[in-house]
Parts: structure tokens; C-alpha cells; sequence
């Protein structure tokens, strides 16, 4: 039997692809904090002590949390609009016993 997914539920999906691509971002996140840590220089060419912003591993997750929630967003309204027009996402499915 073929369905079609006529609404998308514009807050629970940001939500839930706002944290997917928070907890997706660690993996890029936590080795390039090590890389820093480990390989960076302590001072610049001139001699000052340089040190990397440690708050920027804060900031990263929290960035992609945010923009991953508004794009979601906005891509599911956009889905919503256009469903009249064009139709939705269409899949199979089947019942268990059968």
C-alpha cells in the first residue's frame, strides 16, 4: 500500500535534526580539538604565546544545533506548501503478517 506524508511537524523535526547535527558535529569536532591541543605552535613567528579558543568546541555544536533546527524548519514549511502542488514523499508499506 502506498502513503504519502501529506504535513511534516515543523518544530519535532528541527528538533530532532537540530540534535542529530550537534551530536553529528563531534566527530568532526573532538579530533580537531586534539589536532589543536597537540600540533598547534605555542608561539607565533614574532614570539607571542598563541593560544587556540578553547570556547570555539562550545560554540561549534551549538552553531550547528541551531542552524541544523532553523533549516529544518524551514525546509519542512517549504514541504508543506508545495505538497499541494507537487504531492509528498511516497512510500510502501506492508503489513507484518501478511
Amino acid at each position: 500500500m502506498k502513503k504519502q506524508i501529506s504535513r511534516m511537524s515543523l518544530h519535532q523535526n528541527g528538533k530532532v535534526f537540530g540534535i542529530l547535527m550537534a551530536v553529528g558535529s563531534l566527530v568532526f569536532v573532538l579530533p580537531f580539538f586534539a589536532i589543536a591541543m597537540f600540533f598547534a605552535p605555542d608561539v607565533d613567528q614574532h614570539g607571542n604565546p598563541v593560544t587556540f579558543p578553547k570556547f570555539m568546541f562550545i560554540l561549534f555544536p551549538i552553531l550547528y544545533l541551531v542552524i541544523g533546527y532553523l533549516m529544518t524548519v524551514i525546509g519542512s514549511a517549504i514541504y508543506n506548501l508545495l505538497f499541494r502542488y507537487i504531492g509528498g514523499f511516497e512510500f510502501e508499506v506492508k503489513d507484518e503478517n501478511a
